[in-house]
């Protein structure tokens, strides 16, 4: 039997039985789930902002560290969900509440703007294309990472108990 083609969070894969399960979380427990974990990523990263601060013309490495920081988790994040049976509110309170709330786009474009206005864009270019190519591979590196690291605890053998 086929999972109905509803869904709350459009990053499900219905054709990934895996993904399937998520169907099974009433939507209001998937959205208030989602809520919860945002309103704790989104907390995160304003602190990280609000400690390090940036002028207009300065590179904003905060908000470049929070972005490749939670790209990086998502990573890592996703490699332990394909690997490993979870319940079905687990991603969407970690990847898209607190992980979507942490990263954020809204501040890179904001940042981005106010160089370019300062007269810095110079400085808003680089920061720009620094963000893309460190998401990019942060993703990667945390995918493969966690992978190897799974991929190493399943190889080692289970202690027996003996010689204790």
């Amino acid at each position: 039997m086929t999972p109905p083609e509803f869904r709350v969070d459009p990053d499900v894969d219905l054709h990934v039985p895996a993904d399937r399960g998520e169907l099974a979380a009433h939507p209001t427990a998937v959205l208030g789930t989602i809520a919860a974990g945002g309103v704790l990523g989104a907390l995160a990263r304003a602190g990280v902002q609000a400690a390090f601060p940036h002028a207009p013309t300065g590179f904003p490495w905060a908000t470049w560290g929070v972005n490749v920081t939670g790209c990086l988790l998502i990573g890592a994040l996703m490699a332990v969900l394909t690997t490993r049976p979870t319940g079905p509110l687990v991603r969407p309170f970690l990847g898209v509440g607190v992980l979507g709330g942490f990263t954020t786009f809204s501040a890179y474009a904001v940042d981005a703007q106010r160089a370019v206005t300062a007269g810095a864009a110079g400085t808003a270019l680089a920061y720009l294309a620094a963000t893309l190519v460190g998401a990019l591979l942060a993703v990667w590196a945390g995918d493969a990472a966690t992978g190897r690291l799974l991929a190493r605890a399943r190889r080692r053998p289970e202690p027996t108990g003996e010689g204790r």
